[in-house]
């Protein structure tokens, strides 16, 4: 049992699903930079683009928690 009302669960997740947001941006900006580079390291690209890939399906995942609380 929990005490906390729809309202309150929904702004919680959306805190986090904006986090998630800001950390998703912050990769994809880092792609960027590291495709700057005169020879960009393909570990790292691989990296960031799997970090991408994570903070979507995390999204992905809290957004679906969202729509049981509608």
């Amino acid at each position: 049992m929990t005490l906390l009302t729809n309202e309150e669960k929904t702004t919680i997740i959306n805190q986090h699903i904006k986090n998630l947001e800001y950390g998703k941006f912050n990769a994809q900006i880092s792609i960027v930079e590291e495709n700057a580079k005169s020879e960009p390291e393909s570990e790292t690209l691989a990296s960031l683009n799997a970090q991408v890939a994570d903070y979507s399906s995390r999204i992905t995942a809290l957004e679906a928690e969202l729509d049981k609380l509608v």
